[in-house]
């Protein structure tokens, strides 16, 4: 199956060449190229890809609310590209939907590990972003923003997922702690983001410390 993409960036030396590392690759094909948010909310209404790779920075629409009105209109998934390693932008991308954050120093390579990533259903950091989100939860003092009682909807064990997902543990690690298979893993997965209407991992991360799951400050341990 072929991955369309959608690529937005208003540099368009840095658009191209995104545009052409994806567009060589057997299994992924750019569908359009654009220069601004609301160009890429149009594009994606028009188009209907699997993913689309968006700048933070862009005229007319930034790149959040470009990911926050994709994600609510549509299927496509989103992967953020910032040159900005930036606390503010990771939180406010992963809230608005984004699947997927990377800062535009990414190598080829994992560049294009990151859209098939995501147009499977996954969800990735840049491993540096990935790091600091863990610590700023687990540093500060948060108050839960979401009642605890949404996690009602869970059996035991799916609570057990959520909160090794929320220590971000992979699967095979939870499959380990659980001493369940990964297959048995991926089905409490798909339970927990299908019961708690999450897209991806990256929010069910998020949702674990802030229903409370997950005190901020705990040791990762706990």
């Amino acid at each position: 199956m072929t991955i369309r993409v959608v690529v937005a960036d208003d540099q368009e030396l840095v658009r191209s060449g995104f545009a052409m590392i994806l567009d060589v690759q057997e299994d992924i094909e750019v569908v359009a190229e654009v220069g601004d948010g609301a160009a890429a909310v149009a594009a994606v209404e028009r188009l209907a890809p699997d993913v689309a790779l968006l700048d933070v920075r862009m005229p007319v629409l930034d790149g959040i609310e470009a990911c926050r009105s994709i994600s609510a209109r549509s299927a496509c998934r989103t992967v953020m590209l910032t040159t900005f390693d930036s606390d503010e932008y990771v939180y406010e991308a992963l809230h608005a939907g984004a699947s997927g954050f990377l800062l535009k120093d990414v190598r080829r390579d994992d560049l294009v590990h990151a859209v098939r990533v995501v147009a499977a259903g996954e969800s990735l950091l840049a491993p540096s972003v990935a790091r600091r989100l863990i610590e700023e939860y687990t540093a500060a003092t948060v108050r839960p923003a979401l009642p605890a009682e949404r996690l009602e909807v869970l059996t035991a064990r799916e609570r057990e997922t959520l909160l090794h997902l929320g220590r971000g543990l992979s699967n095979a690690e939870i499959a380990a702690a659980l001493v369940v298979s990964e297959h048995t893993v991926k089905s409490h997965v798909g339970n927990v983001l299908a019961k708690l209407g999450l897209r991806d991992r990256i929010q069910a991360v998020i949702c674990a410390y802030e229903t409370g799951l997950i005190a901020a400050g705990a040791p990762s341990g706990e």
